[in-house]
């Protein structure tokens, strides 16, 4: 109550009655509601004996009670079941710790006079917790100053480093400035130093005019110096012409004394014989001979002698082409000289910056490895200090078990219980427990049946009404062996399973004797079996009933229908059978079976199992067991309408995708390739047991096509080992038999191997199963499977309205990226340059995809992939396979797409290959090593086919047809299977 209001005084409690009472909180339930903590009640309240250990964990753990308000209103209607002492109590609690709203309830002004007290509570007590409550009060006043005190101080260091922050501030816009007068400097710079390029140019291109002038006029010389030569040579031969005349002239008269000397010896030769004369005749037609001889020797030597001229001059020529050629790469190399010095300085950066990455890499996964071992340390203390819990609950179990013995309550002698609490020790703090055995709770008496609530509850903030009430009094439990429990305390964190030996200790003291026995957890006995429960596997809905029998041959007891789309119901139960005989009846959803086997406790959650993995686990039952249902009546109705209407054939609902390729058969056998998508129907259909029934799935919709049998997980894993041992068994044959089988493993058979081994790694009911040597006999080892799996779950994904598309081998790849992000529709993925932190930063948020070649801080970021995909187009990944799993943890799907290669198509891309610096060999090399692991990726990849295209023009036309094709279809992914 505020100061200064005067609140007018309203009846006092004690002199009302119980219905007025009611009616008064009633009145005021929707502010009691809003205004009130159950938590901060609760303790009052179980001193005041009006709420029980019970109520109070049902009020805080049900899951139905989604909110504050809904417990409240849950506490008032546990609170009406007490009459008038639950009203007394709760306006007592009020006036404690809600003094303002107990006096908008009461119209009363709030005190802790003894006076004021309705005596449900002893004075002593009373004072004890009031003494106590102030104290807490006290208590949360100095730590809410202390909060107040550090807030003023963070306050103050914080205003401090505001300051700091507006001073780099200024700092930044300073240097910020001086940036900017730096870049303009820096532009003005180079746009001087490009005048003074464009200037060097120009001179260069003057001084190569110049050279080609200079060699023109050194050729005309050569041409006038060769005219003035042979006017030289022809002169020379003039004069000596000229010389041989006026030597002629000279010895003109001896020569004609000489010619009349010659006539006279003719005149008298004449006279000689006429065999002289044939001599004479002889040598002169010899002398003649010679003579015509060394005529044309002479002629050769002239020729020899032009020609050697002529191939001087063009050696002379040659030289000077030669040496203007020389002067040209001269320049050129000093050019390429100042250029190799630049490229040097950058790669040294780049070196630097590379190093200085690698350093940064090597901190961060050395941090990475600390945290985790870290973590691994934490998780080992953490089941260390679990294990030290369960112990001390182990030796405290006889005090419990006392204090539950003694602690009994009798509804006909009130008082006289009253006496009998005063000598008991004061009652441990209420806790929630981490574990709840669910065979471990005795049975209900008939006194207990009167109180306990029904599990008919209130979840509204409205006051309940008359025919709620009266259902609260009117429902009990009907059987002793029906035992209720909130799911979310007995299916918490652990589940503790005592051994079959005790049970059946405990089987015949199912009695008279032990309906005395007080409700609650049995702790005669330390629970020697501990299993993690199954983790995000439970639906609670409602009340889940947990029912012990004998369970030998349990298949013959009852019958089953269901799956793992709809759950396994209860569809026949035998007449006369110990499951007829405790109450089981068809229309109850089996939730959880758990029995012993072996020398251990055996769980089985069949909640999301399927009706042939449920089968099989209810046939593992041999002897005493305890079954989990629920009840869900209208479920199983709907579930036998759709069956009898034939709308479906099972509860069995799930896609896998086939890893190997199944021929037809006789009896409606389904033809399955390798890599196919199934939707499993039913996995115990009529007939034989090894075969499920299943459809084909449409590629672009969730449609089933053509429908048939397919062998169950089991069978088929035995036709996949067959198959690999057959092909390894023909690769004996020959080199060429070989190769025709490498070729066509792929199209056969996919190799996919799992870490969970012992069991089938599609079910889900079994936890922590480790068979230990069991016999020849044992039902269970037939269901041991190896690592190997013929079918593999997936989920159907829709893609958005373009995806990424990545194309292998990467060195073809590489060389079509930019000619298909040419082309509308498509655009290149741009690498980003971050800083050291950055980096560092999305390195570890897994957002970086893949680094680039030229190292350094330069990554393709998973932002730049989002950035294309928001304009409505494909991004075309430059990327290797290593970025897939990366992309799809952020719900991104790339289309992948694998080029064949063959010989002759790395023919018809050799010269695009020599451009970039490839040979055919290394894209073989490529295509071999990334096509096997393309099938250890969890989606589906589209291959084309070598001999599909002629060009490049050709293949990009193909690759945008498939794209297109592949962008109208459901993307199904694996889940991991380690």
């Amino acid at each position: 109550m505020e100061g200064g209001q005067c609140v007018p005084e309203g009846p006092d409690p004690k002199d009302m009655g119980e219905e007025a009472l009611w009616e008064l909180i009633n009145d005021n339930r929707h502010r009691i509601c809003l205004g009130v903590r159950p938590c901060v009640l609760t303790p009052y309240l179980r001193q005041a004996r009006v709420l029980t250990e019970m109520d109070e964990d049902e009020i805080f753990t049900c899951h139905n009670l989604t909110n504050r308000s809904m417990r409240t209103s849950y506490m008032l209607d546990l609170l009406r079941t007490q009459g008038r002492n639950g009203a007394m109590a709760l306006l007592e609690a009020l006036m404690i710790h809600y003094q303002t709203l107990y006096t908008q309830v009461t119209r009363r002004k709030p005190s802790t006079e003894p006076s004021r007290f309705s005596g449900l509570i002893k004075y002593s007590e009373l004072t004890e917790y009031l003494v106590r409550a102030v104290t807490g009060m006290q208590t949360e006043l100095q730590d809410a100053r202390s909060d107040a005190c550090r807030m003023s101080e963070r306050c103050t260091s914080l205003e401090t480093e505001i300051r700091q922050m507006m001073e780099q501030e200024e700092k930044s816009r300073c240097l910020q400035s001086e940036n900017e007068r730096m870049q303009r400097c820096l532009c003005s710079l180079q746009r001087e130093v490009a005048k003074l390029k464009d200037e060097k140019c120009d001179l260069y291109i003057r001084y190569t005019a110049a050279i080609e002038e200079r060699s023109a006029i050194n050729q005309r010389l050569h041409d006038l110096n060769l005219q003035v030569y042979q006017l030289q040579t022809e002169l020379q031969n003039a004069q000596s012409e000229n010389q041989k005349r006026r030597s002629l002239r000279s010895e003109m008269p001896q020569l004609q004394e000489e010619v009349r000397s010659l006539r006279c010896q003719l005149v008298k030769a004449q006279k000689l014989d006429p065999a002289c004369h044939d001599i004479l005749t002889q040598d002169l037609a010899e002398a003649i001979d010679s003579q015509v001889e060394l005529a044309e020797q002479l002629r050769c030597y002239r020729e020899e002698n032009e020609q050697l001229v002529r191939d001087k001059q063009g050696l002379v020529d040659q030289k000077e082409c030669l040496s203007l050629r020389v002067e040209q790469l001269t320049l050129d190399c000093k050019m390429l000289q100042q250029k190799n010095s630049v490229i040097q300085n950058q790669m040294r950066d780049l070196q630097a910056e590379r190093d200085q990455a690698y350093v940064s890499r090597d901190e961060a996964q050395a941090m990475i490895t600390r945290i985790l071992a870290e973590k691994d340390a934490l998780r080992y203390q953490l089941l260390e200090h679990q294990e030290n819990v369960f112990s001390l609950q182990k030796k405290h179990s006889p005090v419990e078990r006392r204090l539950s013995s003694d602690g009994k309550v009798s509804l006909e002698n009130p008082s006289s219980c009253r006496e009998e609490l005063r000598s008991f020790p004061p009652r441990r703090r209420l806790r929630r427990m981490d574990a709840v055995n669910p065979m471990s709770l005795s049975i209900c008496s008939s006194e207990c049946e009167d109180i306990v609530a029904s599990s008919i509850r209130s979840r509204n903030a409205e006051p309940p009404g008359a025919e709620s009430l009266r259902r609260r009094e009117e429902v009990l439990y009907e059987d002793s062996s029906f035992e209720t429990a909130e799911t979310d305390s007995m299916l918490d964190d652990f589940v503790f399973l005592p051994s079959v030996a005790q049970e059946d200790k405990k089987a015949p003291r199912l009695s008279s004797s032990s309906s005395s026995s007080s409700y609650g957890l049995s702790k005669t006995t330390a629970p020697p079996f501990l299993m993690r429960s199954r983790p995000k596997a439970i639906r609670v809905n409602g009340r889940v009933l947990s029912i012990s029998f004998q369970g030998d041959t349990l298949l013959d007891q009852l019958a089953v229908v269901g799956g793992n789309k709809t759950g396994v119901f209860v569809h026949k139960v035998t007449e006369g059978s110990a499951a007829h005989s405790v109450g089981i009846s068809p229309g109850a959803q089996i939730v959880e079976v758990t029995c012993k086997q072996n020398e251990r406790a055996l769980r089985m959650v069949l909640e999301d199992s399927t009706l042939e993995e449920a089968m099989w686990a209810l046939g593992q039952v041999t002897g005493f067991c305890h079954l989990s249902l629920r009840p869900k009546q209208d479920d199983y109705e709907a579930l036998l309408q759709q069956l009898q209407t034939n709308e479906t054939s099972s509860g069995d609902s799930f896609y896998v995708r086939a890893n190997t390729s199944l021929p037809a058969g006789a009896g409606g056998t389904l033809a399955v390739s390798c890599n196919d998508i199934l939707h499993v129907t039913n996995t115990r259909p009529a007939g034989p047991e090894d075969v499920w029934h299943a459809s084909q799935v449409h590629p672009c919709q969730l449609l089933d096509l053509q429908s048939g049998t397919v062998p169950n997980y089991y069978r088929a894993q035995r036709l996949l080992i067959r198959a690999i041992e057959e092909m390894s068994f023909q690769t004996k044959k020959g080199d060429k038999v070989s190769r025709v089988l490498v070729q066509n493993v792929q199209k056969m058979v996919r190799i996919v191997s799992t870490g969970q081994q012992g069991r089938n790694p599609l079910w889900v009911s079994v936890e922590e199963e480790k068979p230990k040597n069991t016999e020849s006999g044992d039902t269970s080892a037939s269901k041991c499977c190896v690592t190997l799996m013929p079918y593999t779950l997936v989920t159907p994904h829709y893609p958005p309205v373009c995806r990424p598309v990545l194309l292998l081998p990467s060195v073809l790849g590489r060389m079509l990226d930019k000619k298909l992000a040419g082309w509308q529709g498509f655009q290149l993925c741009e690498p980003e340059e971050l800083s050291s932190s950055e980096h560092a930063a999305r390195l570890q948020r897994s957002e970086i995809l893949e680094e680039c070649e030229q190292g350094g801080n330069c990554c393709y970021t998973l932002q730049s992939v989002e950035k294309v995909m928001k304009k409505g187009i494909h991004c075309v990944l430059p990327l290797g396979l290593d970025c897939v799993r990366r992309l799809h943890r952020s719900e991104i799907f790339p289309i992948i797409i694998f080029i064949g290669q063959s010989t002759r198509s790395a023919r018809k891309l050799r010269s695009k290959l020599q451009r970039h610096s490839h040979t055919d060999e290394q894209l073989l090399a490529c295509s071999r090593s990334e096509e096997p692991l393309l099938d250890k990726l969890p989606c589906l990849y589209r291959s084309v086919a070598p001999d599909s295209w002629c060009d490049q023009t050709s293949l990009l036309n193909t690759l945008r047809t498939v794209i297109w094709e592949e962008q109208r279809k459901i993307v199904w992914v694996e889940a991991d299977l380690w």
